[in-house]
């Protein structure tokens, strides 16, 4: 079912989704100061290119140092790509089909706003309560 459903999200809205972190993070790589934003805005796209399947967690580090940079990453490009997941959450959710997708859509908005401190993993892999024999 994951392929299933990550085969339509690529097709209908991950792929462009993804080329929009991909534009941001080659903006903010070029500025120098700004690569820590563009390693994340490459991380996130790369999650929003292939979602099901893989969840986002928060850092157990992330602190004071995190809640500010992602201050400075909704005033550089947060605010448009959490447009972009809206827009393509809404226009989604028009057919019956497309609502799973559109309702996967909207769960990127708060990260796509806050891309620090969090990181990317599969569900069912090194959280506390994992059984996966051989761990």
């Amino acid at each position: 079912m994951r392929l299933i459903l990550n085969v339509l999200w690529l097709a209908l809205s991950g792929f462009w989704l993804f080329l929009g972190y991909l534009a941001a993070g080659i903006v903010l790589c070029i500025l120098i100061v700004t690569i820590p934003w563009g390693i994340a805005s490459f991380r996130i796209g790369l999650y929003a290119l292939w979602p099901f399947g893989r969840e986002i967690v928060a850092k157990r580090s992330a602190g004071v140092g995190s809640f500010l940079g992602n201050v400075v990453w909704v005033i550089l490009a947060g605010w448009w790509l959490a447009l972009g997941h809206i827009v393509t959450g809404l226009l989604l959710c028009v057919t019956i089909i497309g609502i799973p997708l559109g309702i996967a859509n909207f769960k990127l908005v708060p990260v796509s706003l806050m891309p620090l401190g969090k990181e990317v993993r599969e569900i069912g892999r090194g959280g506390p309560f994992d059984q996966t024999p051989g761990r």
